[in-house]
């Protein structure tokens, strides 16, 4: 595997991202893994935005903005469209938000996993709809603080990693900013697959959540090693395999960063602990592991 320094800046400076953004990051990575003969589809969204206003862009590779609920159909059109003409060496890599992807996009999305056209799907999860307002989504996570849940989400967050299981799809995988390396070792390899591949990957996002611009990496890392986001792939939507053990720390340390959960109750505390326990057992079930 290449280190990460030695590949191309195909997110370049002088983009319109918030500092501290995970997103941005997490694009960089994902473009630096992918290489030049690459074709990106954005939808509108944060990573819409921070491309820059045309007639520029900070985008290093092709790119077409699609609408907000098909960047999979739209990828999988042009991959379609390079197929036909015996084009094999450009790869076509789709972005969209947890918005984009676990609510108005999940229709699309599905369609494109059941017909395993051949494109990697990257959702740039910030667990809300950041660019819009921070208003609550699918995968906002239990309690949080949102501008639609200003006492706290209701609801638990989808399992998106579950539903595209069921799809039988050769590749899913999830990542996080903090373990860049293993991020870009699983675009690497899904770029071997055909078919369709699906990467979740967790994007702190320092406005939504309400934390400093300069620890967005650090809890990516705590998101993992509590286990409110645990790394491990999915084959054909059953062979699961756990990548990084992680520490079991407490959620409580990973929560206690973030200002949309200043208002948690102990209750509160302790019944997402109990999910995240329960979730890792299943995780653990899954990938044939006991204990």
């Amino acid at each position: 595997m290449v280190l990460t320094e030695e590949r191309p800046n195909l997110l370049r400076p002088g983009h319109a991202a918030c500092a501290g953004c995970g997103l941005a990051t997490g694009m960089k990575l994902v473009l630096q893994a992918m290489g030049p003969r690459t074709i990106a589809v954005i939808v509108p969204s944060c990573e819409g935005a921070i491309g820059g206003v045309y007639p520029y862009t900070a985008y290093g590779v092709p790119t077409i903005h699609s609408a907000f609920e098909i960047a999979a159909p739209t990828a999988a059109g042009i991959a379609n469209g390079l197929k036909v003409q015996g084009i094999t060496d450009i790869q076509v890599l789709a972005f969209a938000g947890d918005g984009g992807t676990f609510d108005i996009g999940l229709q699309a999305l599905s369609g494109v996993a059941k017909n395993n056209d051949d494109i990697i799907y990257v959702c740039l999860d910030n667990e809300g709809y950041m660019n819009t307002g921070i208003q609550v989504s699918s995968s906002t996570p239990s309690f949080a603080w949102t501008g639609t849940t200003p006492k706290g989400n209701p609801r638990r967050k989808k399992n998106i990693m579950e539903i595209m299981a069921a799809h039988y799809n050769p590749y899913s995988a999830t990542a996080t900013i903090g373990f860049p390396r293993d991020l870009q070792q699983k675009i690497t390899k899904a770029k071997g697959i055909r078919g369709t591949k699906f990467i979740h990957m967790l994007v702190p996002c320092p406005t939504g959540w309400r934390t400093p611009s300069d620890i967005s990496p650090e809890l990516s890392v705590l998101a993992v090693e509590t286990n409110i986001f645990p790394l491990y792939e999915v084959e054909d939507g059953k062979r699961y395999t756990i990548n990084h053990q992680p520490r079991r720390l407490p959620v409580r340390e990973y929560l206690s960063r973030q200002g949309r959960f200043r208002h948690l109750k102990e209750e509160e505390i302790e019944q997402i602990q109990r999910d995240a326990d329960e979730e890792w057992k299943k995780l653990r079930y899954r990938a044939g592991l006991s204990g």
